[in-house]
């Protein structure tokens, strides 16, 4: 319960700094009245509003599987699987792809495919990586229907890779409606969207992997010592 509340006040603060800056804040009555900008680039358009909602809900869901895995360790104590080193491999892939999306958005023409290729061959090296260490701890006798450790650890990273693969699934329709030739304008909106939904992973990754440390587990007990 501890981890859901966390996670949404941290959504909550979130949400106010961006709602702060995109001018939703505003009192438009006390303003003058003027010709309406056709345009108004500091306002995001819908559907980046709808990716920021989408991986809300997704947090929610990866909070509830945290808190649950929190509250099973405080009933029944069990030893945290141990990861392999790989672990840290398939982080620094994951934060480059991220990196590369972001400069893919940016970016136009030819610098824009080549920032594609980098964040979608470093996705799908995070996502055999991730299959590695499965395989890794199944030869170490840390299977699905074994410790209850493992079983959360093939949960947790297996949603999390469907959910890398379902932005897969969707840079590559991206990209195949895109051409070298196309102008910053066209290609910006739908690679930005991209990039923030592999930025949200990317967070809920970092998260997922101090809570299978163990680190989020002293980070609650500090939050429980401080309220209690």
């Amino acid at each position: 319960m501890t981890v859901i509340l966390t996670f949404l006040a941290t959504i909550a603060g979130i949400a106010g700094w961006w709602l702060s800056r995109q001018g939703l804040m505003s009192k438009p009555w006390l303003e003058s009245v003027g010709p309406v900008p056709q345009t108004d680039p500091s306002h995001p358009p819908p559907y980046r509003l709808g990716t920021a909602v989408l991986l809300a809900v997704i947090g929610g869901l990866f909070a509830m599987l945290g808190s649950a895995f929190v509250m099973q360790i405080d009933e029944t104590p069990w030893q945290l699987a141990p990861l392999p080193d790989l672990i840290w491999l398939n982080t620094g892939l994951l934060v480059l792809s991220s990196l590369a999306l972001h400069f893919a958005s940016r970016d136009e023409g030819q610098g824009r495919q080549i920032w594609l290729v980098v964040g979608s061959v470093t996705a799908v090296g995070f996502l055999l990586g991730q299959l590695q260490i499965w395989t890794t701890l199944t030869q170490n006798g840390y299977e699905l229907s074994g410790a209850p450790a493992a079983s959360f650890f093939y949960l947790i990273t297996g949603l999390h890779g469907l959910h890398i693969l379902g932005g897969l699934v969707a840079l590559a329709w991206v990209w195949l409606r895109l051409s070298p030739t196309d102008e910053r304008t066209d290609g910006e909106a739908p690679i930005g969207l991209c990039a923030l939904y592999w930025h949200g992973l990317l967070v809920i990754w970092l998260l997922l992997l101090a809570l299978l440390l163990g680190l989020g587990n002293e980070f609650l007990a500090l939050c429980r010592s401080v309220l209690t």
